[in-house]
């Protein structure tokens, strides 16, 4: 262990800590120790204090608490004459300087104004978004579980130019990492380099500015911290579980950039806590024993142009690119952003121009693999600022090829084509939108690209169900409105040939364990009428998952004899979770709310409760900040529900499964609906009428109440009751 790498640590904690004392004796002399501090809309409290130390604070006197805590754990600075295992003592000082970053940046929530927005992207005025709240926690979530996103980059520190920035940005971006940016060291950090440069930042293009304190880099491990506290089952206050989590499942590591002082040798010394090497440009010391880490802790100076791949390297993450030949950066990572109108070249479809997307199977002599044709003019062909129709027709064969895996591949038209840096697409089927910005049209990028994206990607995620695919891209009106019609006789088909499948119809399920890589004992079973919890997946998308890797996390499930039929429990289906849940599950009902239901990863976009005065159940979706009638937020019912655990009285699910027949049909179904907040009822309008309408309840949505009728449980019951709801006439739930 380097004397100097500790010595440094433990003084930049010392340094942290005298200033976290001083600005907490200030604010607490000005606002009072019983004022109110947090993250804002999240229900981890501060996460690093509340999972190691399982505290809860919520005012600036719980502050000083933390800090005493700090205090306990600050080794003396080394003295020059006497060498010691300086290991131990580091680690400490390293999580001291988190307790104490967590104090800092806390206080930052009661400045006025407040130096950081609370949004998911920059604005023109504000470029540090500060901790990561629960909703982006769930919305990401899903891509750490499901691989899309690998891990994550803490870049601390500015590079000596905007280009190399740029060049590390776009490295980290392809690689589909996050970028997680903090620390301005003499005004410079990298965000506001990439901000120089124009690059769209925020978590939908996984570049994240936390905040240009060096303190900021603690919202970094305090993601870490939640994602252990939400996806592991782990329990506040269990710090071993949370750092083994965070070194066996969370791949991140740190990028120090630039001169690294005592203070960033302090944020280093946490990351170690968390199995989490550091990666310097510069020449300090390094840490090279094996152990905590996958390989080494500290590692210096490494060129920026190998900076990328060596943290990869390090840190032993496994990194599966299917490369695209396209002129442009390509990666999951650039498909969050957004092609504005005055960085536009040209707009394609959508509400002013026909367009449509669609795949179909053929006959293998049908199709020449590779085959790309540009049907009307080419981008070259066309003024700037123009809107023009848009088709893309994809024809596949292959022996293992299905009617029924054709909406599958072609709804990832949408994935793969917003993966190219500078190309904006929305929707699909006929309402189907694209833009191209300036930059990707001057780098070379020609209609003819949505091909070879396609091309490229098809192959590379489903060559296993097909042999061929051609591509015909559609850019003149007369030929699109010619073949439009045919395919939405096509959509029509698809979708009745899915509302007519019913669990009873088929005699396999399909498993979906992707989330076991956060929730090790959770299993999730995918039915015709019941949808993955996350939404991403159906049962068809099961089946094909499923063909096109036999060993992936998509597994056929053998139903079985039917023990109970109400509840959805079947022989076949136990044997399965109890194996794949490693014996931690016994007994599973698919439908039910209340005995032995389904369990949940973290993933879920709703969560549905008792209420039990109301004798019916509320149902909240993830984007909902406000409280709930069951006096918890979303994070906080999150925590209660998520992890693999089976927890009566509470399932996640997804949007769709509430227009289902079987959504907690053994209590009921739909209409124990009496609660549902706002945005959610509007937005499951249709699927609510349509429940109330089979049930021969008239006005069934108005009975519903959401938070502008009521926000307690006595208020909802109150509601309902003047409403005549049907659920304070059912059987009891409880």
């Amino acid at each position: 262990m380097s004397r100097l790498i500790a010595t440094r640590a433990i003084r930049g904690a010392h340094k942290l800590f005298d200033r976290a004392r001083r600005e907490l004796k200030q604010a607490i002399e000005e606002h009072g120790p019983d004022t109110k501090v947090e993250f804002p809309n999240t229900g981890y409290f501060l996460p690093i204090s509340h999972g190691i130390l399982g505290l809860s604070i919520d005012t600036l006197g719980g502050l000083t608490g933390l800090l005493d805590e700090a205090r306990k754990l600050l080794p003396p600075i080394p003295d020059e004459h006497m060498w010691v295992p300086y290991l131990g003592h580091t680690m400490d000082a390293g999580m001291a300087t988190l307790f104490i970053d967590e104090v800092i940046e806390a206080l930052k929530y009661i400045e006025d104004p407040m130096p950081y927005l609370t949004e998911p992207n920059p604005d023109d005025e504000h470029l540090w978004l500060g901790a990561a709240n629960d909703v982006i926690l769930r919305e990401r979530g899903i891509e750490f579980v499901d691989g899309t996103a690998p891990g994550f980059a803490a870049c601390v520190g500015y590079c000596p130019t905007n280009e190399i920035a740029v060049r590390i940005a776009r490295e980290l971006q392809e690689k589909n990492l996050y970028v997680f940016m903090s620390a301005a060291t003499d005004g410079k950090s990298m965000a506001r380099q990439l901000r120089e440069e124009g690059i769209q930042m925020g978590w939908e293009t996984r570049l994240v500015p936390f905040g240009d304190d060096v303190t900021a880099t603690v919202h970094s491990l305090g993601f870490a911290t939640k994602v252990a506290l939400s996806f592991g089952n782990a329990a506040a206050g269990d710090y071993e579980r949370i750092l083994r989590y965070n070194k066996n499942r969370v791949f991140a590591f740190v990028l120090a950039l630039g001169p690294v002082d005592d203070e960033k040798h302090a944020q280093a010394a946490g990351a170690i806590n968390y199995g989490f090497p550091t990666i310097a440009d510069t020449d300090i010391d390094q840490i090279l024993p094996t152990g905590i880490c996958t390989y080494e802790h500290v590692v210096s100076p490494v060129p920026h142009d190998e900076m990328v791949a060596k943290a990869i390297e390090v840190r032993g993450l496994k990194i599966t690119i299917t490369k695209v030949p396209i002129p442009l950066p390509y990666g999951p990572a650039f498909q969050g952003e957004r092609v504005r109108k005055e960085d536009m070249y040209i707009e394609l479809a959508g509400a002013v121009q026909p367009g449509f997307e669609f795949l179909t199977t053929k006959e293998l002599d049908q199709v020449e693999d590779g085959k790309i044709e540009v049907i009307g003019p080419e981008i070259d062909e066309v003024e700037e600022g123009s809107n023009i129709p848009l088709a893309i027709c994809a024809d596949v064969a292959g022996r293992e090829m299905q009617s029924d895996f054709e909406p599958i591949l072609e709804r990832h038209f949408h994935d793969f084509i917003n993966c190219a840096n500078g190309v904006y697409h929305m929707g699909q089927r006929d309402i189907n939108w694209v833009r191209i910005s300036k930059e990707a049209k001057a780098k070379g990028f020609k209609f003819e690209h949505f091909g070879t994206i396609l091309h490229a990607k098809l192959h590379g995620e489903f060559g296993k169900i097909f042999d061929k695919v051609q591509i015909r891209i559609y850019t003149r009106e007369k030929e699109i409105l010619g073949l439009i019609d045919a395919a939405r006789e096509v959509y029509h088909q698809r979708d009745a040939r899915l509302a007519g499948m019913t669990d009873e119809s088929v005699e396999t399920y399909y498993s979906c364990t992707l989330c076991q890589s956060f929730a090790p004992n959770h299993v999730c079973v995918i039915t015709p009428e019941r949808s993955g919890l996350c939404g991403a997946y159906n049962w068809l998308d099961g089946k094909a998952a499923y063909q096109v890797t036999p060993t992936g996390p998509n597994q056929p499930i053998q139903r079985g004899r039917v023990i109970d039929e109400v509840k959805g429990q079947w022989e076949g289906v136990n044997e399965f979770v109890h194996k794949t849940s490693h014996k931690t599950l016994e007994i599973f009902n698919a439908y039910s709310i209340i005995d032995y239901p389904m369990t949940s990863c973290g993933c879920f976009e709703c969560i549905s409760g008792v209420l039990p005065s109301t004798n019916g159940i509320m149902t909240v979706y993830r984007e909902y900040m406000g409280m709930t009638p069951s006096g918890m937020k979303f994070s906080t019912l999150a925590g209660v529900v998520g992890g693999g655990v089976q927890t009566p009285g509470f399932i996640g699910h997804s949007k769709h499964y509430i227009g289902s027949p079987k959504f907690i049909s053994a209590e009921g179904g739909a209409k124990r609906i009496v609660w549902m907040n706002k945005a959610l009822k509007e937005e499951m309008e249709a699927a609510l009428r349509k429940a109330g309408e089979q049930e021969g309840i008239k006005g069934f949505i108005d009975m519903i109440a959401d938070e502008t009728v009521a926000e307690t449980e006595e208020e909802v019951l109150a509601y309902i009751t003047e409403k005549h709801h049907p659920a304070i006439s059912m059987p009891p739930l409880l």
